[in-house]
């Protein structure tokens, strides 16, 4: 089974954003954001992922990618 991966990263430096100010702007602390930002989550709330959209001017399929040859953390 393949893995969702987060490309909030890339999406950030590509909009040149830092993750203070797009923690400001979603409502989020930077330690969530931040963990968001290098993966470390298993699930986003649609409202969050809206407000990140939001801020970055970009559609969820900029930031979530389906890797359907990487293994899942969970198997």
């Amino acid at each position: 089974m393949g893995k969702i991966i987060l490309r909030l990263d890339r999406v950030m430096a590509d909009r040149k954003v830092s993750l203070q100010d797009l923690a400001e702007q979603v409502g989020v602390s930077n330690v969530n954001l931040s963990k968001m930002k290098n993966g470390r989550i298993s699930a986003i709330r649609f409202s969050t992922l809206e407000a990140i959209c939001d801020a970055l001017h970009c559609q969820p399929g900029d930031i979530l990618e389906y890797d359907p040859d990487a293994v899942s953390d969970e198997e």
